[in-house]
């Protein structure tokens, strides 16, 4: 069965994912290092982690699989959990797949080491807008839609 995961801290789109995985009847799964509202939707359960770096992201990096679905800004931890089968959508609406998760990872790392030979270069990149939002509630869509129906499809079950 699929479990739709979310690297909850400083997640931009949870509420829209919880809406689209209730309306899927797909179990969602917080995973943050506390500060979390738990929600009261029983499809929905939180993990909380250790305040360590990245625990989060160990955390789902070892239960994320093949027919999951992770909902990261994390470059490295996408690159991981699609070594294991799952798939990878950014709070922008950006998949992330094994066709595009060098590319994405070579980009990550050439913008760290420009960061760090200019000390005077400011900025984090673009804010995060409605169109993003948008984005992602599509792409969402489109995707929980593609993995549930075949799963059912591979039981034998007719898609619906």
């Amino acid at each position: 069965m699929m479990t739709l995961y979310i690297d909850a801290d400083a997640c931009p789109v949870k509420p829209e994912a919880e809406r689209v995985a209730t309306r899927l009847g797909i179990a969602m799964v917080l995973v943050s290092n506390g500060g979390i509202r738990p929600s009261a939707n029983p499809l929905v359960s939180s993990v909380y982690v250790g305040q360590g770096l990245d625990e989060a992201d160990r955390w789902i990096a070892d239960h994320a699989h093949e027919g999951d679905l992770v909902v990261t800004s994390d470059i490295p931890l996408a690159a991981r959990v699609i070594e294991n089968g799952a798939l990878v959508l950014k709070p922008d609406g950006q998949e992330l797949n094994s066709r595009n998760i060098g590319q994405v990872l070579a980009t990550r790392d050439l913008m760290a080491d420009l960061r760090a030979a200019d000390p005077f270069r400011q900025g984090g990149g673009r804010a995060f807008s409605n169109a993003d939002r948008s984005r992602f509630l599509d792409m969402l869509d489109r995707l929980l839609r593609r993995v549930t129906v075949a799963g059912r499809t591979e039981t034998g079950s007719k898609p619906g």
